[in-house]
């Protein structure tokens, strides 16, 4: 078995997708006819076309852009069922989806409207796909501590339907520490927590998500290699990071995949994980990363299936569900 064959065998967890990230421009133009929704493109070449961006914030305006489109229960189960169709074809088993109420909230979409699309398609995933899911409610960062509390209150009367909190959108020149009451607040209602850091983002931002949102995960942090203090903690606690190789291909982080320091991290003992982030936008879902990296790393076997394992090990599913998975990775 060659690596491409082993990695589309694998059983994979996924920690680190938006599904708003996940709108491909056939099903964005498709919802925006249906909902007589103008969006500013004429076809779905268009959508495409618009899906080149140069950073971040350019890559942020089109993604809000597209997600305007999304107003009905139906909207939100057809953009996670195509997600878990794609989980299907890339054998993730399990994957926690985050999703921004926010983004829809902010333009008069019920938060009940929301969960109850993306819900449905959970459980349909469970009975039709055999795929497990959990939702992790992210916090905008570029808005307020205010809008956060608020979201916070809505999110609350379906607590049992999401299993953690996170933070998410534009990194630079919103730390953390903007939300540290919040995610206290989050943490003492019996949400896990995760958060995005360490990415554009300076080291810093890693410890603060450590040390004042006291995170269970760290979403991307892969400028932690900056810090060696830094690296050695989270080595020491076994910290998880949800590395996303081709969004950091896309967004500059790196300039070359050959440039990646996944498997640096991995060597050195770090609890890395792959994952796809905004995947219709930055080129490929959860096997598309994993053959990126092998094809750029040179990730032998034994790498490919640690950072299978390290998926489990890193996701919030129980433990007798993680050692199934584990020792399914271990068979192949």
């Amino acid at each position: 078995m060659n690596q491409v064959e082993l990695i589309r065998a694998l059983p994979k967890a996924e920690l680190h997708v938006h599904i708003e990230g996940t709108f491909e421009p056939e099903l964005m133009f498709a919802i925006a006819q249906r909902n007589q929704i103008q969006i500013p493109y004429q076809s779905v070449e268009e959508v495409k076309q618009a899906y080149n961006f140069h950073n971040l914030q350019s890559f942020l305006d089109i993604y809000y852009a597209g997600a305007n489109v999304l107003v009905h229960e139906q909207d939100f189960y057809d953009l996670a069922w195509a997600y878990f169709e794609k989980c299907a074809e890339d054998r993730v088993v399990h994957t926690e989806m985050f999703f921004d109420p926010q983004t829809h909230t902010e333009r008069g979409v019920e938060f009940a409207i929301v969960i109850a699309g993306l819900k449905r398609a959970c459980t349909d995933a469970k009975e039709k796909l055999g795929i497990s899911s959990q939702l992790i409610m992210c916090f905008l960062r570029h808005l307020s501590e205010e809008k956060a509390f608020e979201t916070l209150v809505q999110a609350l009367p379906f607590k049992d339907d999401i299993i953690a909190v996170g933070l998410d959108s534009s990194e630079v020149g919103h730390p953390p520490a903007k939300f540290e009451r919040v995610f206290a607040k989050a943490r003492e209602a019996g949400f896990l927590i995760v958060a995005h850091a360490g990415e554009e983002g300076p080291p810093e931002y890693i410890w603060e998500a450590l040390d004042l949102l006291k995170v269970n995960r760290i979403d991307h942090g892969v400028r932690s290699e900056e810090d060696e203090l830094l690296m050695a903690r989270l080595i020491d606690e076994k910290m998880p990071l949800t590395v996303c190789p081709l969004s950091n291909l896309k967004l500059c982080v790196v300039n070359d995949m050959k440039e990646h320091n996944i498997r640096r991290l991995l060597q050195k003992g770090v609890h890395v994980t792959v994952n796809s982030d905004d995947p219709s936008y930055f080129g490929g879902y959860m096997n598309d990363n994993f053959v990126a990296i092998q094809q750029a790393l040179d990730l032998s076997h034994d790498e490919l299936k640690q950072l299978a394992i390290n998926s489990f090990e890193a996701s919030f599913i129980s433990d007798e569900d993680k050692q199934k998975w584990i020792e399914e990775v271990k068979k192949i």
